[in-house]
Formats: C-alpha cells, sequence, structure tokens
C-alpha cells in the first residue's frame, strides 16, 4: 500500500486505519483499489486534513458506490446562522438521538453499504464520533448464542428508536414527519446475524434502531437486545475520533455501527454526511425483497 498511500492501524483496536499521504479530491483509479481493499480490511478510514467541499466529498463517496443521498449537514446551526443551543430543539434532536449506537438505515428498505463523514465546524471543547466493530463482537460470541441469534430476525425503526429516547421531531400539518427516514412503508426486518458480501465475515446487526424480534415476548427481546447492544459497544472493538477541521472519515456500515457524542450544544458545530447507498441484493430488509 505505501506506493499510493501511508496507513497506520488505530491502535489497541480491533478495525480502523489512520490513512495519509494521500488527496481524496485527486485519487487515481489505482491508489482507489489500493484504498477500497483497506477499508475492506480496516472497516474505518481516518483522513486528516482533507478539507473536502461537498462536491468533491460526494464525488469521493460514489467511488464507493451510488449514494444513498448527497452531503447534508448535520448540525445545531439554524439556516440564520444562529445556535441551537436547546436539546430539545429540532435540529438538536436528531443528533442527540444519534448517541445511541446503530447502522445507519436499517430503518429504510435498503440499509447503507457506508458514508463519508467531514468536519466542517468543530466545538473548541471537542465532539467526537465513535464506531464499534460487530464482526470482532460476533467472534466473542459462545457458540450457542451463535446459534440461537441466527434463527433470530428484529424489527428495525427509527420511529421506535426516537420515541424510546423521546426524540421524536415536532409534527408537520398532516399530522407526520418531514425528517429523513420517517417513511410510511412496512417496518423493516433484519436478521440479528449478517454475513458480509464482500468479506465473508459474519456479525451482528443490533443497535438502537433494532427491536421487537419475532417470536419473543417485547420485555425479553428489548432485554436481548439492550445486552447485546452494550456488551459488543466496549474496547478494544470501540474507537473515538476526536475531529479536527478538514478531517474525513469513511466507514463500512455493514460491519461497524457508530454514534454521536455529546458536545457543547452552546458552540457550533458543522459535520457533512454523504450516505452510500446499500446493494438492493445484499441489503434489502428480509421483508423489502
Amino acid at each position: 500500500m505505501g506506493e499510493h498511500f501511508d496507513l497506520a492501524p488505530l491502535d489497541g483496536c480491533t478495525f480502523g486505519a489512520t490513512v495519509t499521504g494521500i488527496e481524496l479530491r485527486a485519487i487515481d483509479d489505482a491508489a482507489f483499489n489500493a484504498l477500497y481493499a483497506s477499508w475492506l480490511e480496516y472497516g474505518l478510514l481516518v483522513f486528516p486534513e482533507q478539507f473536502l467541499t461537498k462536491d468533491e466529498q460526494n464525488a469521493f463517496a460514489r467511488r464507493f458506490g451510488d449514494l444513498e443521498f448527497e452531503a447534508m449537514p448535520i448540525t445545531n446551526i439554524r439556516k440564520d446562522g444562529s445556535i441551537e443551543s436547546d436539546q430539545t430543539g429540532e435540529l438538536v434532536k436528531s443528533i442527540r438521538g444519534n448517541e445511541g449506537w446503530h447502522h445507519d438505515s436499517t430503518y429504510m428498505p435498503i440499509q447503507a453499504k457506508g458514508a463519508v463523514f467531514t468536519a466542517e465546524i468543530v466545538p473548541e471543547g471537542g465532539s467526537a464520533t465513535g464506531w464499534a466493530d460487530m464482526a470482532a463482537a460476533y467472534d466473542e460470541l459462545d457458540d450457542d448464542t451463535t446459534a440461537r441469534l441466527a434463527e433470530l430476525n428484529a424489527h428495525h425503526s427509527l420511529y421506535y428508536s426516537m420515541e424510546r429516547v423521546n426524540l421524536l421531531p415536532k409534527e408537520n400539518a398532516d399530522g407526520g414527519y418531514d425528517n429523513y427516514g420517517y417513511h410510511d412503508k412496512d417496518v423493516s426486518l433484519r436478521p440479528m446475524i449478517k454475513v458480509h458480501p464482500e468479506t465473508g465475515r459474519p456479525n451482528l446487526l443490533i443497535g438502537r434502531h433494532a427491536h421487537n424480534i419475532v417470536g419473543m415476548d417485547p420485555d425479553e427481546s428489548t432485554a436481548l437486545i439492550d445486552g447485546l447492544n452494550d456488551a459488543a459497544c466496549v474496547d478494544p472493538r470501540v474507537h473515538h475520533h476526536q475531529w479536527a477541521v478538514g478531517d474525513a472519515v469513511v466507514w463500512d456500515n455493514r460491519r461497524l455501527m457508530h454514534r454521536a457524542t455529546p458536545f457543547d450544544f452552546t458552540q457550533p458545530r458543522r459535520m457533512w454526511h454523504t450516505r452510500i447507498a446499500g446493494e438492493p441484493a445484499t441489503e434489502a430488509a428480509l421483508n423489502h425483497r
């Protein structure tokens, strides 16, 4: 890999690497192919000081596949430039909801393949994002647990995860929600163990959106999912990146969960999220195939 870029695995972690010596806005095919192989191996790649524009970020993300959506702001800065510091405000609700561990778009008919995330404005006190390795978490399970989970399917819903923490957005005039992900399609049903379509490694598919395991009492289902989440998201299977302005990351959403972490909401923060669409053949929910 050295002929294209420098890669340093994250210390004390089962996944992730920092990549330097490369300019993402000008990456050629040979370098990208090497980068993609590293992405599959490590799950998370961190690129310091890239300072990508939105168009450059979207173009880089498209190298990985079609986009679920182009760069959108994750921010507490209103359109008029003021800061939303109220933790019950509509902008902040989404950020706070994301503090729970999750895979992106498991609540949609097609789960996301991955995402490119960049930092434009970072609070003075910091605002880390965490990732957790669900392939390594699977590897730690005993045989009886993996055999049990292999037979189980769970529903995934953004309505569920946001209502559980009392952070549903304000309803519109029609009694619905305008925010992305609040769809009226059937609630997605997904296996609790998923085999990665490119690496062949099995991993847990859980997170805050998962609920109501088929054939299980609701309380028992909640206890099982919460217990799996708590056990999975611990060192050395977790890494939190402290953002600096200009940083970029790309992660494999099929393998990793991620979460926001609390920050000082009186300070401005603006990140840009480009979501890479999953392949319908491998990422469609069981009831959307």
